[in-house]
This record gives C-alpha cells, sequence and structure tokens, in this order.
C-alpha cells in the first residue's frame, strides 16, 4: 500500500529544487507518490509575514552563516552536482507558477516541474522574463508561447491564488511544506521525520 504525501511547491525556492531530487528515494523506499501543488511563495510570505532566509537572517550574521553551511551540507551528502544558484534570484515565479497550471491541466505537470527546476537552477536563467520562459520552455519541449498564453487565463490565476491561499489556510509559512494526513513537515532538514511519518501511516492506516 501507498500514501499520498502533498508538496507546497514554488519553483522560487531552492530548497524545492534540493528535496525534489531527494523525493524520489523516499518514493522508492516507502512507496509513497509525492502530489505537487504549485503555490506562490511570495503570496504565502505576504499572508502569514514570514522572509526568506537571507532577509529574515541577516541581521544574524552567524545563522546566515550557519543556514549557507547547512545549505552546502545537503548538496554534498546527495551529490547534487547539477545544482547552480540562479544570478538573477530572486526571481518572481507568478509566471512559473502559473504554467505549471496550465501543464498540470494538460497532464504534463511533472514534465514542466522538471523543465523549470533545471532552467531555475541547474541552467539557470532569468525565468521571469516571458521570452526568456519560453524559449527555455521550448527548449524542454513544450509550447512556450502557449504556456505564456495560458497563464493569462483567468481560471489560471484564480487556480493559483486558490492553491496559495489553501496552503496558508492549512498552516503553510514557507517551502518546501509536506504534509501526511494533516501532519505538517517543513524544510529539507524534516526528510527524516517525514519518511517516519509516511511509514507510520502506511502501517497504520494502509494507505
Amino acid at each position: 500500500m501507498s500514501t499520498t504525501v502533498d508538496f507546497i511547491f514554488d519553483f522560487a525556492s531552492p530548497n524545492a529544487y534540493l528535496v525534489h531530487r531527494v523525493l524520489p528515494g523516499i518514493a522508492e523506499r516507502t512507496g509513497a507518490k509525492f502530489n505537487y501543488i504549485p503555490c506562490l511563495l511570495g503570496g504565502i510570505f505576504k499572508a502569514t509575514g514570514n522572509k526568506a532566509p537571507m532577509v529574515a537572517y541577516a541581521p544574524i550574521p552567524n545563522k546566515l552563516a550557519y543556514e549557507q553551511l547547512e545549505f552546502g551540507r545537503f548538496i554534498a551528502k546527495h551529490e547534487l552536482s547539477d545544482f547552480t544558484f540562479n544570478p538573477h534570484f530572486p526571481v518572481n515565479t507568478v509566471l512559473l507558477q502559473r504554467g505549471a497550471l496550465v501543464a498540470e491541466r494538460d497532464g504534463r505537470l511533472m514534465d514542466y516541474v522538471e523543465a523549470g527546476l533545471h532552467h531555475m537552477w541547474e541552467a539557470p536563467k532569468k525565468m521571469d522574463d516571458p521570452e526568456a520562459y519560453a524559449a527555455a520552455m521550448d527548449e524542454s519541449g513544450f509550447d512556450g508561447a502557449a504556456l505564456v498564453e495560458g497563464a493569462q487565463q483567468a481560471e489560471i490565476k484564480q487556480k493559483l491564488i486558490d492553491n496559495t491561499s489553501a496552503a496558508v489556510d492549512r498552516g503553510a509559512f514557507g517551502i518546501p511544506t509536506f504534509y501526511v494526513g494533516d501532519e505538517m513537515f517543513f524544510g529539507k532538514e524534516r526528510l527524516g521525520q517525514l519518511e517516519e511519518a509516511i511509514v507510520a501511516r502506511v502501517r497504520t492506516h494502509g494507505q
């Protein structure tokens, strides 16, 4: 038996990229399926009063230095050598996130996730520029112009708003956030706890 884990997701988060590369191992060990829910990290921050670590920890140099140390340790542990910090960071991901919902509607969300993460964190580009975005998605086998057009549709815009509001209502304050049933797990540092919760849920509920 397997369980489905909701993943509150935004391309804006480098940690979302890192955990995405680690989740297949958890899925293989536990049989879990991960349900990616595109939300807008900026919207979550605004609704909860949260800030990105580089902003929140800026007045605390030791804490910011440790955050960067831990980030490097995670990359080394999981051998994520393809990661490249995006020189355009922070990137406004409204277009990327709306495009994800267009791809989800078309049954290609996970292909899109791979493409978007590649162009954000492996071969980084200014993905909030519509021309750069469209060219990158063309390169990855999508119709970039159609994605840009689809991202302007009212129902897609509303879906991103709804997803983001629902995540906040559920307790999310940042990304990556996961839910096993009603239990929330935030951050790549909690992946061990997440895996334990998946195993326990399968053992107890069979799903």
